[in-house]
């Protein structure tokens, strides 16, 4: 963004509504950023009030300034480091003592805030009315209601802050009481540090002292690392003090301070918000006394993924025969209007061929993406991760570890590299590594493509209960794994899980359209340039080097294709994997290659198989779509095709995934690690299924 463009910072709690806020305003004009220092990904979007241009930043969401998790961390140090010209604070009405915490630790940074009193429809539904006058007077900042999944409120919410922005305020902290114990030694930590200028000028020195009085660890590591030639004797005046409150109040000083945070928050919803009366039942509350049942939710749970795989499966038959006819056609085209060489092979059966394989299965992605997003905003799939936290806890995993393993893939079509980072919230690094591990093996949009094309040759008429089973297998290796690993070399205690329950509501199509559309673009555009690039490769690879001229003279030409494949750089290695993969799993060597090139990205695989039997293909005028090949192709089978399902949904995650692993635990160790036991679990199984499979 321009230096001289105003940036608004949204902040808030988890499911207050913040991200529904964030796209009603910037619509599709929004990106994701990585900042220096900061691991943890930030969006970024921009919009306009009277013409002019204002940058808007999504921050993680948050519970406390006082941060123990990454995303805490990054939402804090985004608006101390970067200096936002206001935050707009996110503040769902049906949860006002909660959310106002968080408003508390706000203020007393001094930012410039604009209140952003979401759902308020849902909380008057509820007989939840706020004064929202009165509100504004009390905290001395704009309230503005809205119904963020609606766009209602959000027009005024821009320019309210745009005005706000634009002022160019100077930070003007408020100050809380926190007890006579507490304010005397804030007074005292308070001429400390202004006096040894310890931060940045533009931190309030009160609350740097509250955070030193805290023992907040974050604090304290960064003081230390920037601070001058006074930190010491600050930081021991610091600890000096909280020991003091301690003795004084026998609690610890966080536990102080938090106490008369939610103090301040209590008193000032007593004072503006009208409470409904004892005994009612609420909507939300009746649908999941069915919904998050022990028995029958886990079974309607169940219902709802198997019709989303079934009605997927259905509505993109046709979408996908008109693609895969579009690139049949463009074969054609090519194909005929191309010199024969090089070039000619190349583009038809390199690029078309290996491309059109993976972006003929666009529609199925995108519905599913399309439904996930459903799911997502009506509030449901907060209940998936209340029912399965049940279930995590006996295998050592966390529930929030939930999130990350869905945003993997546990509902078809996720992806393993935002699933990895999402793992940040866990504050335990056992179950935080554990779940790390154990979210490549999720069925992420890579691996669909290869789940269509093997179901559509194999299981044609099982398709929705083929992806509905793979799912099913998916989630019971991952547990069997996360179970395996926090027994061995992950040893230790689980810590407690706590869950918020968003209310149900009516998802925002706006909100819908463009999450199905962020994920369906990241996909092609993934298939214009690393699976492009890809599958030029392995045209190489198979092409290169060709049969010697005498060779190639003395074989006829239903001969000469296969045998120029298999003298090529890619066949050379398949035949000798071959000879280990054929008798334990079934795998020709076009499979081995198919699966060595699905390490760069699973889609891959796809595209190699289409490239492979492209190139063998006698007829090249009439091309046939892989998965007919498949299916009329000697040596394959339902067992090895299932084996395939298996090995591609087990074994090691792709280079981007990787590359995360190894940024996430900060080392190239766990990385390793990554590969080698993915890769050694899916070679069993794999082993396994084709074994008992050939003997049935």
């Amino acid at each position: 963004m321009s230096s001289n463009t105003p940036v608004i910072a949204l902040a808030g709690n988890p499911n207050s509504g913040k991200t529904s806020i964030f796209n009603a305003m910037t619509g599709a004009r929004q990106h994701v950023a990585n900042y220096p220092g900061i691991t943890v990904e930030i969006k970024e979007g921009h919009t306009q009030v009277d013409g002019a241009r204002i940058g808007i930043v999504d921050l993680p969401g948050t519970y406390s300034l006082t941060a123990y998790s990454p995303d805490e961390v990054a939402a804090r140090d985004y608006l101390i480091d970067r200096h936002p010209d206001a935050v707009i604070h996110v503040v769902d009405a049906l949860n006002m003592e909660r959310n106002l915490y968080l408003t508390a630790q706000i203020l007393e940074l001094g930012i410039p805030v604009i209140i952003a009193l979401n759902m308020v429809d849902l909380a008057e539904a509820r007989g939840l009315f706020v004064d929202t006058e009165k509100l504004s007077s009390l905290l001395g900042v704009p309230v503005v209601e809205t119904v963020g999944n609606r766009s209602k409120g959000t027009e005024m919410l821009i320019e309210t802050a745009y005005q706000i922005a634009t002022e160019k305020r100077n930070w003007d902290p408020i100050r809380i009481t926190y007890g006579e114990a507490c304010d005397s030694a804030l007074v005292k930590l308070e001429k400390a540090v202004s006096d040894s200028e310890l931060f940045s000028a533009s931190i309030p020195s009160r609350w740097l002292s509250l955070k030193l009085l805290e023992q907040d660890a974050h604090t304290l590591a960064r003081i230390r690392e920037h601070g001058g030639e006074n930190t010491e004797s600050v930081l021991d005046l610091a600890e000096e003090l909280a020991d003091s409150v301690l003795r004084e109040m026998d609690d610890e000083t966080e536990g102080v301070i938090a106490d008369h945070r939610y103090g301040f928050a209590a008193g000032i919803v007593r004072e503006v918000m009208e409470l409904p009366k004892a005994g009612r039942t609420y909507t939300s509350d009746r649908i999941d006394r069915i919904l998050t049942h022990r028995f029958l939710g886990m079974l309607i749970m169940a219902g709802i993924l198997f019709g989303l795989f079934q009605f997927t499966f259905s509505v993109s038959e046709t979408p996908i025969s008109w693609v895969e006819g579009f690139f049949e056609w463009l074969h054609d085209l090519a194909w005929n209007g191309l010199p024969e060489g090089f070039l000619r092979s190349m583009t038809v059966q390199g690029v078309i061929d290996g491309v059109g394989g993976v972006v003929g299965f666009v529609p199925l992605i995108m519905f599913m993406f399309f439904f996930i997003a459903l799911l997502e905003d009506s509030g449901y799939m907060a209940r998936i991760a209340f029912l399965m936290d049940r279930v995590f806890r006996k295998f050592g995993l966390h529930g929030n570890s939930i999130v990350p393993l869905i945003v993997s893939g546990g509902i078809m079509g996720g992806c393993a590299v935002p699933g990895i980072m999402a793992t940040r919230t866990l504050r335990n690094p056992r179950e935080r590594f554990a779940t790390i591990l154990t979210a490549p093996f999720m069925n992420c949009g890579a691996k669909l493509p290869v789940y269509a094309v093997l179901i559509a040759a194999f299981f044609p008429s099982n398709a929705g209960l083929m992806l509905f089973l793979l799912t099913v297998i998916s989630w019971t290796f991952a547990l069997l794994s996360a179970k395996l690993l926090r027994s061995t070399v992950l040893r230790g205690e689980s810590t407690p899980f706590v869950m918020e329950l968003p209310p149900y509501r009516m998802p925002s199509w706006r909100s819908v359209l463009i999450h199905t559309w962020e994920r369906t673009w990241l996909y092609l555009k993934k298939a214009g340039t690393v699976i492009l690039l890809a599958s030029v490769v392995v045209w190489v690879l198979m092409t290169f080097p060709t049969l010697p001229e005498h060779e190639a003279a003395e074989l006829s030409p239903s001969e000469l294709p296969a045998a120029s494949l298999s003298n090529s750089f890619a066949g050379r290695i398949g035949r000798t994997l071959e000879e280990v993969t054929m008798p334990l799993m079934g795998f020709d060597w076009r499979t081995d290659v198919a699966l060595i090139a699905g390490f760069a990205a699973k889609e891959i695989v796809i595209s190699t198989l289409s490239t492979a039997y492209s190139l063998g293909e006698i007829d090249d005028e009439n091309p046939q779509p892989l998965v007919s090949r498949l299916a009329h192709q000697p040596g394959w089978n339902p067992v090895i095709a299932f084996a395939l399902l298996m090995f591609t949904m087990l074994y090691v995650p792709c280079i981007a995934t990787i590359a995360v692993i190894r940024r996430e635990t900060r080392s190239w160790g766990w990385a390793g690690f990554a590969v080698v036991y993915t890769t050694g679990f899916a070679a069993i199984v794999a082993t396994a299924v084709y074994q008992i499979g050939s003997l049935l």
